[in-house]
């Protein structure tokens, strides 16, 4: 069956890092695209960052640039999420999704599987 199964999140304090993990399984995993979602108590679902499925390009929104990085093992069949330098905002219940195209899209629309989601908090 298809599962995409997020690990890694937590508590950090502000400043902290976090690396979430998203573990592909069901589909045949290079020719997907990956995101990385997340919604906050009130706030609309934002598409952090994501990777294709063939030349790798990223994508990442402006509040992230800078601070998170995601990548991908084939090896693995893994998408990971590193975050530095969290702060308050980036508390949020983070998602991973895999997409059947080449070039990915931070837009959650056509978006074909998804993980049940991992909650990230960053707190004093």
């Amino acid at each position: 069956q298809v599962q995409l199964v997020e690990s890694g999140g937590g508590l950090v304090q502000p400043g902290g890092s976090l690396t979430l993990s998203c573990a592909a399984s069901g589909f045949t995993f290079d020719s997907y695209a990956f995101g990385w979602f997340r919604q906050a108590p009130g706030k609309e679902r934002e598409g952090v960052s994501c990777i294709g499925s063939g030349d790798g390009s990223t994508s990442y929104a402006d509040s992230v640039k800078g601070r998170f990085t995601i990548s991908r093992d084939t090896a693995k069949r893994t998408v990971y999420l590193q975050m530095n330098s969290l702060k308050l905002e980036d508390t949020a219940i983070y998602y991973c999704a895999a997409d059947l195209v080449f070039f990915c899209s931070r837009s959650y629309v056509g978006y074909d599987y998804w993980g049940q989601g991992i909650q990230v908090t960053v707190s004093s």
